[in-house]
Order: structure tokens, then sequence, then C-alpha cells
């Protein structure tokens, strides 16, 4: 696309030794790694808000890190943007023999466990596990999900959702002993094994453990900032306000929503 290759010659250009930006010159593959997460971000905003104009300007922001991450990389004669795509293009056919092939996968589930055996025999040199290859610096949540996904692709997975909630009243079960005996590193644990099982039931039901608590999380906040504002609007200290009262508008807040 000519807007790519555009793109390319502008990050050479910022990046020329002689002529170019300071502040892009004076960058490293590290030192960009702050502002790239900082986009990411925003990309994830935008599209949790289904905002598109935002979201075509952040894939842009994230364009760029991409091509900026290339270009030093090419300086350094380590890889180029053409090497990067020639990979992507190559593992994207590799990874959908049902399309590219001659397979047969009847749905998106089958798909993504034969994603993950494709995976695991190419990165069997460097991996001594399945589990193996989920950066440790994600989100919890994520990484829950990403364990459980890696682990049904070898058949260890509940069928339905049936025996996950008979899991989830055994975890809580062991986590009331723990709570009853004033445990508090047992129950640290089990609240653990709870949340990973709701992480497991989120999975079974096709939604997205992290997006579902950004949600909740949300709604937490934009309520919770409806009774700050109704305090102030009745001129009344929010720290001098009493639960029952607090409770009060929070009711009616979550009232006003439905």
């Amino acid at each position: 696309m000519k807007e790519f290759d555009e793109l390319v010659e502008i990050v050479e250009k910022l990046r020329h030794p002689k002529d170019g930006c300071p502040w892009d010159t004076k960058q490293t593959s590290r030192s960009l790694i702050p502002n790239f997460i900082e986009e990411l971000h925003e990309a994830i905003e935008a599209i949790e808000n289904d905002n598109g104009e935002h979201l075509s300007e952040e894939l842009g922001d994230i364009l760029l890190h991409i091509v900026m991450q290339a270009q030093i990389a090419k300086e350094e004669t380590r890889f180029d943007i053409k090497t990067a795509l020639k990979k992507i293009n190559e593992k994207l056919v590799r990874r959908h023999p049902h399309i590219f092939g001659n397979e047969k996968i009847s749905n998106a589930e089958k798909v993504k466990i034969n994603w993950e055996q494709i995976k695991q025999k190419e990165k069997k040199e460097t991996r001594n596990s399945v589990l193996d290859g989920i950066p440790k610096t994600m989100p919890a949540l994520i990484i829950a999900q990403r364990l459980q996904d890696k682990a049904s692709s070898v058949g260890f997975d509940w069928q339905t959702t049936t025996p996950i909630f008979a899991k989830l009243k055994e975890e809580i079960d062991e986590f009331m002993v723990a709570f009853e005996q004033n445990n508090l590193p047992e129950m640290k644990a089990e609240l653990g094994d709870i949340l990973f099982v709701l992480v497991n039931l989120a999975r079974k039901l096709g939604f997205d453990a992290e997006s579902s608590i950004k949600l909740t999380n949300n709604k937490f906040e934009r309520r919770f900032k409806k009774i700050e504002q109704f305090l102030k609007n009745n001129n009344e200290d929010i720290y001098q306000t009493n639960l029952e009262r607090l409770d009060e508008l929070w009711n009616l807040a979550k009232k006003d929503e439905k």
C-alpha cells in the first residue's frame, strides 16, 4: 500500500542520524515500550467505547510503533519490516490448514485448539511445556484464561459448564473452612482458586474474563460517581455520610440506570 510505504519512509527520515528528529533518533527498542503500551491501551479503550474514529487514529499510532521498532532493528542489522511481514504471512497460512490446505475443521473452538497444537509443534525446540509462551507481564485474568486455553488444546478441559459450578462450590466451601479458621495464607490461596474457576466459566461461555471485570469496574465507578454528585448537589459531605445512606443512594443509582 502506498500509505504504508510512505509511513516507512517517514520513519526512516525521522531516524536519520544527521537530519532526523532529535527525539526519534534518541529512542531505542526498550525506551519506546511505555509509549507502545500506552497506545495499545488507548486502542483497547476505543474498541470498548465503540469509537471508530478514535480507533482508526490509535491503530495508526500502534502501526507507527511497529514500524519504528522494525526500523531500529534494521539499523542494528537484526531484521527489517519486510522480514516481520513475511513471517506473519507464512505463519497465518501455516496455522490455517483448513483455509490454505486440505484439513476440514467445522467450528471456531476446533480452530483454536488446532492453532495451539500447530504452535506447540513449531515451538518444540524452545518450549518444554504446552503452557510455555505466555507473557508473565499480562494481567493475571488474561494469563489464567490463556493457561486454560492451552491446557484445553490437549483435551484437559471440561466438556460442559455443569462440572464448573460444582467445582466453584467446592472451592467456596474450602475458602469458608480457611475463613472460619482465620487462616489468612490459605484464604488467599483459596480465593485465587475461586477466581481461576470463574475465569474457566467465562471461557466456556465464550466470554473474556478481563473484559467482564472491566464492565463491572466501569459500572461501579459510574454508580459511585452518581452518589458523589448527588451528595455534592445537596451540600452533603461524603466523608460524614453513613453506610446506610450511601447504600440507599447506591440503590437509587442502580435503579436509575435500569
